[in-house]
């Protein structure tokens, strides 16, 4: 059926391509040759057909034999994987008798390789001696067991540590400053403790090995005990150590110093410290003014003049009304003393009012600052401590700062009581002499008057009348 549609699809393309036949002769002869052609494309295309026939089965054939060949080969593989396997187990099992305690120590060499390495990076040493730690990196991730080798070259690194753990050294490095900048200085390293550079204590970063200087330093005397380690005079020097190597100089940087605190304690803590100053400016000054009229009074007890003092100004008053009675004189006196004390009391009730109003502007600090803390719970939950630590912190530090005002302006306000009181009562003392003195003086002369008198009329009774008698008169005295 194919076979007439293409002999019929040939001769329509060769109608249609071929030159028209002019007579019945030229037409049985082109049909002619294209049936002739035709039988041979025929037979050429059959060959084709024929010979891919041939070519497919041989393939078939070559594969089907290859595909025999390597099911064999699988087959043969599969067993030998089995010995193999078999006798895999039997060798592990032999090696596993065999190496005992091999198996412990490679544990303890890779624990012990990762401790090391923990300690290198965080060294100091490690700044002065780069890229010591490349064994340990090794044997702490290696499966295979390490060779003698390599145990001696761990063993000499620890023994370095050790040794150097115990030496001063000087050397050249970089070092990263407190404002970002990376400069090559001269570095001394005490130990594994602590490292210095220029009067500046240095910690060391792990990531990279460099050394750093904290955003803060420790206190003045370290400080100059770090610029004068450079070049000690004798063989002993004190200095301190870090024992952490590093933690705490890094948590001092989260210590908030003196001034981070009285910004901790906001508006209300700079209110109590301008009270605490003008609390002890005034203090001082009523203990310098109290010290010198002290002395003044000291100096005019030995002296019989009166000076420009307090004592002074009462013995003036005494000085100056000899005649008076006493009554009057205690009363001029008392007035001196009246005005005398405000000079010598000034200064203290505003030292006490301010003594007491510290605390409690410490506890308003308290109250604010809870309630600050209750809002940042109330807006942000207990999840993170930080949220809360500001308030907190205004809390705790407006009441510290209250109590350290209050405290020493309590003091100097009993003191200075003490040292004014004092004073009143030696004017007082005095003013009471001075009256006292007055009252005996004025007591004598009455008492004197009083005598002559009673001698007057005695004699007048005693007396002859020159009528009676010529001798001559004598008077008697009166003992009484």
């Amino acid at each position: 059926m194919n076979r007439y549609i293409n002999i019929i699809f040939i001769l329509l393309i060769s109608s249609t391509y071929a030159a028209e036949p002019t007579n019945l002769d030229e037409l049985l002869e082109q049909v002619k040759r294209e049936r002739v052609e035709e039988k041979e494309a025929l037979i050429n295309r059959e060959s084709k057909f024929k010979n891919a026939r041939n070519e497919q089965k041989k393939l078939l054939s070559s594969a089907n034999k290859k595909l025999k060949e390597e099911e064999d080969r699988s087959v043969s593989l599969k067993a030998t994987y089995e010995s193999y396997d078999i006798e895999i187990k039997k060798q592990k099992e032999i090696l596993d008798e065999k190496m005992g305690t091999l198996g412990e120590l490679d544990g303890i060499v890779k624990q012990i390789a990762a401790e090391l390495d923990s300690i290198i990076d965080t060294s100091l040493v490690s700044a002065q001696k780069p890229d010591r730690d490349k064994i340990l990196d090794i044997l702490s991730t290696r499966k295979e067991l390490p060779s003698y080798d390599e145990l001696e070259e761990l063993w000499l690194l620890a023994m370095d540590e050790m040794v150097e753990s115990g030496k001063v050294v000087q050397f050249k490095g970089k070092i990263i400053t407190a404002a970002g900048n990376e400069v090559e200085q001269d570095i001394t390293r005490i130990g594994v403790f602590n490292a210095v550079s220029d009067g500046r204590f240095l910690r060391s970063l792990p990531e990279s090995g460099i050394l750093m200087e904290p955003g803060r330093q420790p206190g003045q005397r370290f400080l100059e005990m770090a610029r004068e380690i450079k070049s000690p005079e004798t063989g002993i020097y004190p200095f301190p150590i870090d024992p952490t190597r590093g933690a705490m100089l890094a948590l001092l940087v989260q210590v908030p110093d003196l001034k981070n605190r009285i910004e901790q304690g906001g508006l209300i803590g700079y209110v109590i410290l301008i009270i605490g100053f003008v609390g002890l400016l005034l203090a001082i000054e009523r203990l310098i003014v109290l010290f010198i009229t002290a002395r003044k009074v000291n100096e005019q007890l030995q002296k019989e003049e009166p000076d420009e003092n307090a004592l002074g100004r009462i013995m003036l008053v005494y000085k100056n009304n000899p005649e008076i009675d006493a009554e009057t004189l205690g009363l001029k006196l008392d007035e001196a003393i009246l005005k005398e004390m405000p000079k010598l009391q000034r200064g203290l009730w505003t030292i006490a009012l301010l003594a007491a109003v510290s605390p409690l502007l410490g506890l308003l600090g308290t109250v604010t600052g809870i309630i600050e803390t209750f809002q940042s719970i109330t807006l942000y939950g207990t999840g993170d401590p930080r949220v809360m630590s500001g308030g907190i912190s205004q809390a705790l530090v407006t009441t510290v700062m209250g109590l350290l005002v209050a405290i020493p302006l309590l003091l100097f306000h009993g003191y200075l009581s003490s040292k004014s009181n004092t004073l009143i009562q030696i004017l007082d003392e005095k003013s009471m002499a001075y009256v006292a003195i007055l009252a005996e003086e004025n007591r004598r002369k009455v008492f004197g008057q009083s005598s002559q008198h009673q001698n007057v009329k005695k004699e007048d009774k005693s007396k002859p009348s020159a009528a009676d008698s010529d001798e001559p008169e004598f008077v008697i005295p009166d003992d009484g």
